[in-house]
Order: structure tokens, then C-alpha cells, then sequence
């Protein structure tokens, strides 16, 4: 059946039957998957040794699951039979065409562009930005970027934020999306300017809050993906008329939008689509690096496809991604590609249609591996910044990653992730601290695409409103709850369809409403978001969900966690990195426990050496734990991410739990992220100087709870890092050394100093020191006047 939903997949069109067909055919297929899934769970499995009387007694309490396991396979049988009767007498099969083959690309590909094309045409309209915004006028100016989804607005209001931001005493980017949650976007805007709301604020508090800290400050603030004035007159009320030349810039893509919030008619920038030169440069870039690598009877079909873009930047990156993943650069190809555009229906065809085929184009070329991953990102709200890390646990609590015998399945959903980026499938947000490819980003053009997809067929529900809960399809795949700006915070919602099938269940703030999680049986993943809200979760349930795979509560509040935790033996990932809970002493028999993070300071249970499977560990307590516990941290040889903290008063008394730590560290070779954090006061991390502990692989290495004299002799031998977070006391006679060390990583592309107040000689970087790869230099320090770069020193910062 798998194949076949295979073949369907791949088909150029299908009539309503042959849809109506399909749909029938994957529905079965799910619901054999959950026979099988409440088959597994009800009946485990019975030791091959056991004797005649324990195989007998496990029979016999195992007899009803059988009997009913059988009852629905007859029925899957008797549905079956119908569902290709029906394909006879209606000859669906006459009315199944085939494409060409599938792009093919290779699944362990890894690499990523940092940037998926040149920016092309954008250098005059961000001189103009530029000139209006660095204007001479005092009082707070409003500019508005208006025009269509897919021309740019958002790439030219980031790269002028980029270029002028640090002109200003202060920065936000924040975007606002169709239903704005208020405190939600308000919260954003403050935590970016280092301002930390409490718990419980609501919309006028936090206005407050922003108002007072920006009166007297000079300001850029870019409110991204504006879509109507009522929020306009929420979000404007933060921003004071202070006389310091502020400025703000919104994109829109509504022009009544645009002329509301702008100060005057002189502060609107129309985008414009790409010149037929600027689209040529744009497309090539993308697949050769320049014009010049193009044959002569590609560059003629390119034309045609170009013309068929109009312009748009997002239309040309989608289909140059589609031909640049090719194998081969083939005229065949680029004509099919031609041929998929080029039909009298879609000629007659409004801009906005236009763009949205070519989305589609570029969805159904996806392998095949890769098309249940991207729809899946219709799980998350609209301009929602994605963790990869996060994505990739998700695809593989959902069985979206296929497992391998050379790559175990984190690092191939990785390369999952690597393949949508090179295909600008996804987008890379712009932020200035990410010094590799961490988050991603849907535009939401694309999202409305992948929506429209997943109502088609059936893959994600989403609901908005608590009154559209019974427009969702009659058996829900996969939910999402996004509440976010609903007008009742406490209303609850009722829905009428059955969700026993339910297997991803993701609810997005504004309510305090959670429904029954015992009644979504075959739940593999549960995502919790509720922002700034004050409640107790209730999840001692959960242990009757045996499928769940992935759980993450992302808020600050209470929950409870079930005694009996042990039963979920399929747990993949436990994410509860702000709650308040108890953690319940079986969550150290979890066969299948990945990732586990909990809040700072918590306490795991005696026995953690049990976790064999575990990758991922934070915030491991040190203060919390005895010499033998952190010990057997030493037997946990699979950690790739291990982050610890520890209070000051408990680092003083290290010699009864420094030799254990020391003795663990030396055992986890395979780490590649490694964090160590002091609350409320800098501790001594000289004790950490005499390590040696073996970590070939790590890349990420945080000290910066600590401070020490000298550099750690041990660090010079990590060839592999790519980002360190130090510490240290005084810059002594031995700096030019302790520099040095860090200055030869190979690798180091991120660094991060904090010295200490009163340098007692000059600072000098020079050309000898290193640093060839360094791409961002943070120092923690208020003298920087005795900081001195030669010529030519970290030439690639």
C-alpha cells in the first residue's frame, strides 16, 4: 500500500475519483499502522526461555488483546476488499498518469549554503531605504516596504537593519504575522532589548514597560509582516515620540496598511520585481556561481523559465534550488521544468497563482523521503523561528527518518534539514549571533502552500479558533492547537471529531485549555507552548499513551509528571527546560531516552548510568548530585551535549566530587557540546586546568561560568571547535601564550572573552596570533580602549 501511495505521489494529475481513491488507500494505511501499533502495546513480549506455565499464564492475559487484534484485521480485511472493488468498477486505475523520475539526491548529503543566492538587485532600494532613515529629522519617523509576498520586503528591511543598526543605541526585529498574539510580540520586543517582563504581564503593562525604557533612547525598531492598522495602533502605542531620531520600519504587503502608519507619503518604498538582467544574475548565481558556467541551450530554456517568474525573488531561488540540486545539469531536465510552467491554464493565471505553482512545482520534485518532512513544518505557527534540533527529534518521533545501517537517525534527519536548505524550501533567519545553521524559517507564501497540502491530504489539522474546531476532517492525523491571540484566555474547546488516531499534538498558547490527553491513544508526540501564563499541567496520564516518543513543555509553570513514568518505553525525547516538577525516580529505566533537558538545578534520580541511550543531557546539578552519581556520568559513552551547573558554595567544596567529574569527562569521547554553568557569581575554574580529558569531537565548549588564570592547556588540542565561552582572571605576562592557544584552533569561527575591569597592560592582536577562520569576537569588558588589532589580524571576522 506504501508503494502504491508511492506511485500516487508521483502521478502528474489525478481526476476527483482517483483523489477520492487515494485518500480511502492512505487512511487504511494509517489505521493498520495503529492495529499494529495497539497490538505491540497490549501485548508484550514473553522471554524465549520462559517455562510451559509462565508462556501460558502470558497467554492467557494476553487472550482478549489477540482475539480483539483479530476482530480488526478481518474488518481492515472486509474495508480493504471494498476499497479495490470500487477501484474496478470505477477504472481509477485508467486515469493514473506518470511523471518522470524523482529528483534524486543524495540522502547523506550534509552540506548547506550559508547564504542560498547572492543578493541581486537590492543595492538601490537600500541606498534609498538608507537615505530616508539616516534623514535629519528628530522626531520619531515611521517608513513603510509595501508590495507582494515574494519580493523581498523582509531581505531588504534586514539587510538596511544590518547596515545601519549599529548607528542606534538600541535594535528589535520582530515579526508580527496575520493573528498577532500581543503579549506574546510585545514579550519578544523587550527580551531583544535585554528586558525581562514577569510572569504574569498583559498587553498595557508590557507597553508600559517599553515606552519606559526607550524614552530617552535612540532607536531601530523593524516590525516585519505588518497586516492590518488594529494591530498597528497596539504595537505603535510602545514606541515614545522622544526627539532622538528614532526610526521604524514596517513591511506590508497591504498599501492602506502602508499609508497609515507612515509619517508621510515620502516614507513608503514600493518594491518593485527584479529587472529581466537582476533575475538572469539571480538564477545563475544560485546554480553555477556566475552566468559564464551556463551552456548556450540552457541559457535559451532559462529564459522561458525566468519569464514565467516575473521577477519574483522567491519564485526565482525556489526553481534555481530545484535545478541546482539536479545531478546533473541536463537540457531534458530544465525543459520538463519548462513544460510543468508552460500550460494555457496556467498563462491565464494571477500573479499570486503563479507564485503558489511554482511552489507546488518544487514540493512535488521533493524525494520522496523529503516531502512528509516539509509538510510537516506546517505543524508550527506563521513566522515561528524553528529549532533544527527540535525539527529533527519531531521527524523522528514520527517515523519520517529512515533508519540506517551506517548513520544512526539524528544525523540523517540532519541532513533532512541540510537538503530543504540547499532546495530554499526553508529560509535562514537573519540574526547576528548564529555562527552556524541552527534555526530556520518558513515564508509564509510557502506555509500557505503546505497548509493547503495538509487539508488535502489529511497530514496536520490546524486550528485557530475555538469555534472552527468542527471543520477539521473526520479522523485528525496530526493537530495543532494555535491559540495564540484569542480573545478568551480560559474558553475551552470541544471537538467533535474522533481523535484517537491523533499521533502529533502541538498547542500554541492563549488558552489554558488542554484536552484530555488519555483519549489521543496512538500519540507519538506531545508539544506543550504556553507563554507567560500561570497554571499547573496535569500529565500524570501520559503513561497510558505507550506510543508517545517525543514530549517538550515549553512555558513557566508547573506540571506533574505520572510515578509510573518507566511505561512510556518508546521515549525518545523529555524536554522541560523552564517547568517546576518533580522528576519521578523511573525516568532512569527509559530504554529509549535521547535527549533529556530539564530546569536548571533539578535533581535526577539515583541510577542514571541506566540511560545508556541518552545524547543529550542539561542541566545536569552538581550541587545536587553525589561523587557517585556524577560518576556515572562516565557511563553514559553515547552523550553528544552535556551540560552542567553548580553553585558557588558547592564549587568551593570541590575535592569530594572534582576526581569523579575528572574521571567521567575522560570517558565521554564523543561529545560535541559541552557546557558548564555558575549561578550568581563567577566561580574559580582553575581545578578544570589540570583535566585531559579526550574530546576529538567536540565544537562548543562554554566555560563562561567560570573564571581561570590561564588558558586550559587541554583546549589547544580541540582541533574540531568551532565556538568557546571563557572566563579569565587577569591578563598576565603569559597572555601572548594563552592567546595563541585559542588563536590556532583550526576551527574556531566564535569567541567569547570576559576579562577582567582593570587590564594592567595593553592587548594586542596581531597578524601571528591566528585566528584565520574567526568570524565573530565578543569581549565581556569596559576598557576596550586597550584592546589593539594590527593589519591583517583575523581577517575573516
Amino acid at each position: 500500500m506504501n508503494a502504491l501511495l508511492e506511485k500516487l505521489d508521483d502521478a502528474e494529475e489525478l481526476d476527483l475519483e482517483a483523489k477520492h481513491w487515494r485518500n480511502q488507500v492512505r487512511e487504511m494505511a494509517y489505521d493498520i499502522e495503529d492495529c499494529i501499533d495497539d497490538f505491540t502495546s497490549n501485548v508484550e513480549s514473553i522471554d524465549a526461555t520462559a517455562g510451559f506455565l509462565d508462556k501460558a499464564c502470558h497467554f492467557l492475559k494476553t487472550c482478549r488483546a489477540h482475539l480483539e487484534a483479530a476482530w480488526q484485521i478481518n474488518d481492515l480485511k472486509t474495508r480493504l476488499q471494498e476499497i479495490n472493488e470500487r477501484r474496478k468498477r470505477y477504472r481509477v486505475s485508467d486515469s493514473i498518469s506518470s511523471t518522470a523520475s524523482p529528483v534524486i539526491v543524495d540522502p547523506r548529503i550534509s552540506a548547506f549554503y550559508r547564504e542560498a543566492a547572492s543578493l541581486v538587485g537590492i543595492d538601490s532600494p537600500k541606498r534609498e531605504l538608507t537615505g530616508m532613515l539616516m534623514g535629519e529629522e528628530k522626531q520619531l519617523k515611521v517608513m513603510s516596504i509595501v508590495g507582494f509576498g515574494g519580493l523581498g520586503k523582509t531581505t531588504l528591511a534586514s539587510q538596511v537593519y544590518r547596515e545601519v543598526g549599529g548607528q542606534f543605541h538600541c535594535k528589535v526585529f520582530v515579526s508580527v504575522s496575520q493573528k498577532p498574539d500581543m503579549v506574546r510580540l510585545l514579550t519578544s520586543v523587550l527580551l531583544q532589548l535585554k528586558q525581562h517582563p514577569s510572569h504574569a504581564c498583559g498587553v498595557q503593562d508590557l507597553i508600559n514597560s517599553l515606552r519606559k525604557y526607550l524614552l530617552d533612547k535612540r532607536y531601530l525598531i523593524v516590525v516585519d509582516d505588518l497586516w492590518d492598522i488594529p494591530s498597528w495602533n497596539i504595537i505603535a502605542c510602545a514606541f515614545p515620540q522622544n526627539n532622538q531620531h528614532s526610526r521604524v520600519i514596517i513591511t506590508t504587503r497591504q498599501g492602506d496598511v502602508a499609508r497609515t502608519c507612515s509619517s508621510d507619503p515620502g516614507c513608503i518604498h514600493n518594491m518593485k520585481p527584479l529587472s529581466e538582467q537582476d533575475s538572469r544574475k539571480l538564477f545563475f548565481n544560485r546554480i553555477f556561481g556566475c552566468k559564464d558556467d551556463c551552456t548556450s541551450d540552457l541559457t535559451q530554456v532559462s529564459c522561458k523559465i525566468l519569464k514565467k517568474c516575473g521577477g519574483l525573488p522567491l519564485a526565482i531561488v525556489t526553481l534555481a534550488s530545484l535545478l541546482a540540486c539536479q545531478p546533473m545539469r541536463l537540457k531534458e531536465q530544465w525543459e520538463h521544468i519548462k513544460n510543468s510552467l508552460a500550460t494555457n491554464k496556467f498563462a491565464r493565471k494571477s500573479t499570486l497563482e503563479e507564485l503558489m505553482h511554482i511552489l507546488e512545482l518544487s514540493y512535488k520534485s521533493l524525494p520522496l523521503h523529503l516531502k512528509p518532512c516539509f509538510l510537516y513544518l506546517g505543524a508550527y505557527p506563521e513566522d515561528c523561528v524553528i529549532s533544527k534540533v527540535e525539527l529533527v527529534k519531531r521527524w523522528v518521533a514520527e517515523g519520517f527518518v529512515s533508519n540506517s545501517l551506517e548513520q544512526d537517525a539524528w544525523v540523517v534527519g540532519e541532513s533532512y534539514f541540510n537538503e530543504l536548505v540547499n532546495r530554499s524550501m526553508i529560509q535562514l533567519p537573519y540574526h547576528e549571533y548564529y555562527t552556524e545553521v541552527s534555526h530556520c524559517r518558513v515564508h509564509d507564501m510557502m506555509l500557505d502552500m503546505i497548509l493547503r497540502r495538509c487539508k488535502e491530504d489529511n497530514f496536520i489539522s490546524v486550528i485557530h479558533d475555538p469555534q472552527e474546531a468542527i471543520q477539521v476532517q473526520d479522523k485528525i492525523r496530526r493537530l495543532t492547537i494555535d491559540l495564540n491571540g484569542a480573545e478568551a484566555d480560559t474558553r475551552a474547546m470541544t471537538i467533535t471529531r474522533q481523535v484517537s488516531q491523533v499521533r502529533s499534538l502541538a498547542i500554541f498558547g492563549g488558552s489554558r485549555w488542554i484536552p484530555p490527553l488519555l483519549e489521543f491513544k496512538f500519540l507519538r508526540v506531545l508539544f506543550l507552548e504556553f507563554f507567560l501564563r500561570e497554571m499547573i499541567i496535569d500529565l500524570t496520564g501520559i503513561n497510558q499513551l505507550p506510543q508517545l516518543r517525543f514530549l517538550k513543555v515549553e512555558c513557566k509553570l508547573s506540571i506533574m509528571l505520572p510515578g509510573q513514568i518507566q511505561r512510556l518505553k518508546y521515549l525518545e525525547t523529555l524536554e522541560l527546560p523552564w517547568v517546576f516538577c518533580t522528576i519521578p525516580s523511573g525516568m532512569v529505566d527509559l530504554p529509549c531516552l535521547s535527549h533529556l533537558i530539564l530546569p536548571e538545578g533539578t535533581r535526577l534520580p539515583d541510577g542514571i548510568e541506566r540511560l545508556k541511550s541518552l545524547r543529550t543531557l542539561r542541566h545536569y546539578s552538581l550541587r545536587k548530585s553525589s561523587s557517585q552519581d556524577i560518576k556515572a556520568l562516565g557511563e553514559l559513552t553515547n552523550l553528544a551535549d552535556l551540560a552542567l551547573s553548580c553553585w558557588k558554595v558547592y564549587w568551593e567544596t570541590k575535592e569530594t566530587w572534582m576526581p569523579a567529574l575528572s574521571s567521567s569527562l575522560k570517558k565521554l569521547g564523543n561529545l560535541k557540546r559541552l557546557s558548564m554553568i555558575s549561578f550568581f557569581k563567577i566561580c574559580n575554574g582553575d581545578a578544570l586546568s589540570l583535566l585531559s580529558p579526550p574530546f576529538p569531537n567536540l565544537e562548543y565548549l562554554d566555560l563562561c561560568g567560570l573564571n581561570f588564570s590561564r588558558v586550559p592547556r587541554w583546549i589547544g588540542a580541540l582541533n574540531n571547535l568551532r565556538s568557546l565561552r571563557l572566563g579569565l582572571k587577569s591578563t598576565s605576562s603569559c597572555w601572548e601564550e594563552d592567546v595563541g592557544i585559542t588563536g590556532r584552533l583550526p576551527s574556531l569561527v566564535e569567541l567569547w572573552l570576559r576579562l577582567p575591569i582593570a587590564l594592567t597592560e595593553r592587548i594586542v592582536i596581531c597578524c601571528s596570533t591566528g585566528f584565520t577562520v574567526l568570524e565573530q569576537l565578543m569581549i565581556d569588558y569596559d576598557g576596550m580602549s586597550y584592546v589593539t588589532f594590527e593589519a591583517g589580524a583575523m581577517p575573516s571576522l
